[in-house]
């Protein structure tokens, strides 16, 4: 058992930012365990459109598989992909994107293996482990660590016996880098038809749509987020209207989206986006850890609350006391007044 794998997400021949953040993170895990960095990917007229994409983060390998029936992603053809290549590779760990795609083809690469998978990974580390009941001490296990129990622990989640380690990483949760080490960036071209059965083609896609994003919550320098405590969707407006006069994008917690106080592609969050900005306003928001595992990694958090002992206050670098409606029309005519 031995390499580092990241499965790369595509649309069409642009390499998706989240397997981007992946191969930063399996770079690092890859140069603390000793071994080499993997990369694999699989679509259609993709060969040598991919790889300058992919190859700056440090892999020492990359396998593209093109193929005419592989994109759009269908499950079957990449569950072969993976079951086949990691029979002959036997990856230690396998890493991939918590999205729609990561999570049908984890668990089928998974359950295809007989190996351990843990989605929604906020954490990767190194370790080792001590069965308590055998008292046999692992190695270099991959720590898997997530919120659990409806956010009320964190997790630490190994998998001593069986190979490969894998996880599932929600996008923004890792900072991609370009690596500034060396690395053998070789690339090869696997035969398709070895890996791929033909009835796995069976399914085929008749119509593909990708809509863009309305916002920008992952890009922006700042972000004005609401909690329940904003009262209502119209509570919400005062936030839009701070948003505008700062150019920075609204996010919500769960539970202000679960009342319906704003959409839900701007939850931040264990089970939303997950947001590094330069500065994050924590507007009526208590600070459960499922929404703190969203934006804990802002460089200035600010926390305008009527409570000062909201859990959000300790990881807070100043905090308001005091109402959103009394704190945030303040703020609201000071920026107005005094920004250029």
């Amino acid at each position: 058992m031995n390499n580092v794998f990241v499965y790369c997400e595509i649309e069409g021949t642009t390499v998706a930012e989240v397997s981007q953040e992946l191969l930063t993170k399996g770079r690092k895990l890859a140069s603390e365990l000793g071994v080499e960095l993997h990369a694999v990917v699989a679509g259609t007229g993709i060969r040598r459109k991919v790889e300058e994409q992919i190859l700056p983060y440090g892999v020492d390998k990359l396998f593209v598989f093109d193929g005419k029936d592989l994109f759009p992603y269908t499950s079957a053809p990449h569950t072969d992909i993976l079951v086949n290549l990691f029979k002959e590779e036997k990856p230690q760990i396998c890493l991939m994107g918590a999205t729609v795609i990561g999570r049908d083809l984890g668990p089928r690469v998974s359950s295809s293996l007989t190996s351990g998978l843990t989605a929604d990974c906020t954490q990767l580390e190194i370790g080792s482990y001590t069965d308590a009941r055998t008292k046999q001490t692992y190695d270099n296990l991959l720590y898997q660590i997530r919120p659990a129990f409806g956010g009320n622990i964190v997790a630490t989640i190994v998998n001593p016996e069986h190979r490969p380690q894998m996880a599932t990483v929600r996008s923004g949760v890792m900072q991609k880098a370009v690596y500034e080490g060396k690395a053998r960036g070789e690339v090869v071209y696997p035969e398709v038809g070895k890996y791929v059965s033909p009835e796995a083609y069976v399914v085929k896609v008749l119509d593909h749509h990708v809509e863009a994003s309305k916002h920008n919550l992952k890009g922006a320098s700042i972000v004005v987020s609401g909690g329940y405590g904003m009262g209502s969707r119209e509570g919400f407006d005062m936030l839009f209207d701070l948003a505008r006069v700062l150019h920075a994008e609204v996010g919500a917690s769960r539970a202000a989206v679960d009342a319906g106080f704003c959409d839900h592609d701007r939850q931040i969050g264990q089970t939303g986006v997950t947001v590094h900005p330069k500065v994050y306003i924590a507007c009526g928001i208590s600070g459960q850890i499922q929404h703190i595992a969203g934006m804990q990694e802002s460089g200035i958090i600010i926390s305008i609350n009527s409570d000062p002992d909201a859990p959000i206050n300790r990881i807070a670098d100043y905090v308001i006391v005091g109402t959103v409606e009394e704190v945030i029309p303040k703020l609201i005519k000071y920026y107005k007044q005094n920004s250029k």
